[in-house]
């Protein structure tokens, strides 16, 4: 008998839905206090996770919540650089 394989689950900081890893972006601070998108997940430091919907996005940022998460506070250019990756992100799902 063969068991399912684990498959790790995550809490988007903005709606509070949970789901698999894979189907969320991750937000890291990294260790030298830089604020950037994780695409593969596996850069060190610490996490927040977002869902790829634009109303997780506008509500992790403007909110604050992923300032709360990530232990920081994000500057303008953070929230210009998750701005242009949101955007690209949703221009490709539309697609």
């Amino acid at each position: 008998m063969a068991t399912a394989k684990h498959v790790p689950q995550r809490t988007c900081v903005a709606c509070g839905s949970t789901s698999d890893k894979r189907s969320l972006v991750r937000i890291v601070r990294t260790p030298e206090g830089a604020v950037e998108v994780d695409e593969r997940g596996k850069r060190s430091g610490r996490g927040a996770y977002l869902c790829a919907s634009a109303d997780c996005w506008e509500t992790g940022v403007k909110k604050k919540r992923l300032d709360h998460r990530l232990h920081t506070t994000l500057s303008a250019a953070n929230r210009e650089t998750l701005k242009q990756y949101a955007e690209r992100l949703f221009q490709t799902q539309s697609v």
